[in-house]
């Protein structure tokens, strides 16, 4: 049996198969870049329907490519908190609404939960603009058309290809208006949202499986009888990716933006740990919850430097950044995309202090990804602080894999935790297939990680399947 594993990121898209133990096949990978607009005022959005004609590409490369024969079962990685308002033949209004869009604010005269810290730990969310609670009324106002529904980027992508395309557990809870405990729609929560149950998807049960629309099956018949499983929101899919399943190993990924999380099993219906009021918390399934943080600079934050200071690049950028030496002067706010929650810092938040003639641009961006390592430090404090004992650390992600100078500056920021480096660039794929496959504990074992300062490690899965 094969895998076919998508990752509906916010940069790229991208399909690729794997093997029945998740390791990818080689050669068979297919990826689209998507254009996310962004503005001055914030703004971050995807056109859904050019979207789905990226996937679309991705799974037409595939087929043409023979790779498709063997699939049997298809997982998702997707984007947490998007949301596009869909009409009655749900088509869509509008355009997607990213994670890093920043626009959307309550409305006059709104008010927020009664009880905030029981909401905090209820829904793990807080009413802020990243979630539903304060995004739907947004959208609704500035949508000119009345909304019948609304859904996320991958429950559209996947309402036009499958038969029926439920929101899976995971990503509501994105949304802020899951009940983590009852994985049932908050009853406060869509009450500040201003929707009705009909107006949102339905929920998918444990172990849903969903099938292509004929359709569909006709243009890519190797996937006429393939089983799609639930979708899983990217940053718990990444920690499963990353061997990240237990309380004594957290993630840092970054990839466009950034993240610290930690997965702990907690079944539906069980009591939740206390939530520390700095923290999110979110479903990886209806077995395990994540909790962590996360930051709008990430991978951008290294691509805006390297394009605006015209930075070198490669080996040349690397040696660069191992001269620096730190610029003991140089101090730096890297939120330039402002706050993810609960912050509420607006892009154009960054800042660069203690500038001299003596400061090159290299000075810059190290400080600059220097200071994310300390913010993402002082966030996995909290989160060890939440189960009670310091962490082993995993680096993985796209901007890890291009920056051994990066890695270093983590290993020196997280000290003294054991940091190790996840080799394989497409943990969220990864991930995904290995929630689907039910088989989230075995990923402790997964292969591909190493040591930070190894250079020549290839970026794939080196060390064999999970055990």
């Amino acid at each position: 049996m094969d895998i076919l594993a998508l990752d509906l990121g916010t940069s790229s898209v991208r399909g690729l198969v794997l093997d029945a133990d998740a390791v990818p096949r080689p050669g068979a990978l297919a990826r689209r870049k998507v254009r996310l607009a962004t503005g001055d005022d914030g703004s971050g959005t995807l056109d859904g329907p050019r979207y789905l004609a990226c996937l679309a590409e991705c799974l037409d490369e595939l087929a043409a490519g023979g790779h498709l024969r063997d699939v049997e079962l298809v997982a998702t990685s997707a984007q947490w908190h998007s949301v596009l308002p869909l009409g009655a033949d749900g088509a869509p209004l509008g355009p997607v609404l990213t994670w890093m869009d920043t626009r959307p604010e309550p409305l006059a005269g709104a008010t927020g939960p009664a009880d905030p810290d029981a909401f905090h730990q209820r829904t793990g969310a807080w009413w802020h603009r990243c979630y539903w609670t304060v995004r739907l009324p947004w959208v609704r106002e500035h949508c000119g058309s009345p909304v019948a529904r609304f859904g996320g980027l991958v429950e559209y992508v996947l309402g036009v290809l499958l038969d029926e395309a439920p929101m899976s557990v995971s990503m509501a809870s994105g949304t802020g208006l899951l009940d983590l405990h009852r994985l049932e729609w908050d009853a406060e929560a869509c009450e500040l949202a201003g929707v009705r149950p009909e107006e949102l998807p339905a929920l998918a049960p444990q172990r849903w499986r969903g099938r292509l629309r004929v359709e569909h099956a006709q243009r890519w018949p190797q996937l006429a009888d393939a089983r799609w499983a639930a979708p899983v929101g990217d940053g718990a899919a990444s920690n499963v990716g990353s061997g990240c399943v237990d309380s004594s190993r957290a993630a840092v990924t970054v990839g466009t933006s950034a993240a610290v999380r930690l997965v702990q099993a907690v079944p539906a219906g069980a009591q939740l740990p206390p939530l520390p009021e700095q923290l999110w918390r979110y479903r990886v399934d209806h077995e395990h919850v994540v909790t962590g943080a996360a930051y709008s600079s990430g991978g951008n934050l290294f691509a805006w430097a390297a394009r605006e200071l015209r930075l070198p690049s490669g080996a040349e950028l690397e040696a660069a950044l191992a001269r620096t030496g730190g610029n003991l002067s140089l101090r730096a706010n890297p939120r330039l995309g402002g706050d993810r929650p609960p912050g509420v810092a607006p892009a154009g938040s960054g800042e660069l202090l203690g500038l001299s003639f003596g400061t090159t641009a290299v000075d810059i961006l190290a400080v600059l990804m220097t200071e994310l390592c300390r913010l993402i430090a002082d966030d996995l404090a909290l989160v060890e602080a939440g189960v009670g004992e310091p962490a082993e650390v995993v680096l993985g992600g796209g901007a890890m894999a291009a920056s051994a100078w990066w890695r270093a500056a983590f290993v020196a920021a997280l000290a003294p935790r054991t940091v190790r480096h996840q080799h394989n660039p497409e943990i969220g794929a990864t991930g995904a297939a290995l929630v689907a496959l039910g088989r989230i504990a075995e990923a402790a074992h997964v292969g591909g990680i190493g040591r930070t300062d190894d250079r020549d490690a290839p970026n794939t899965v080196a060390a064999g399947p999970p055990r």
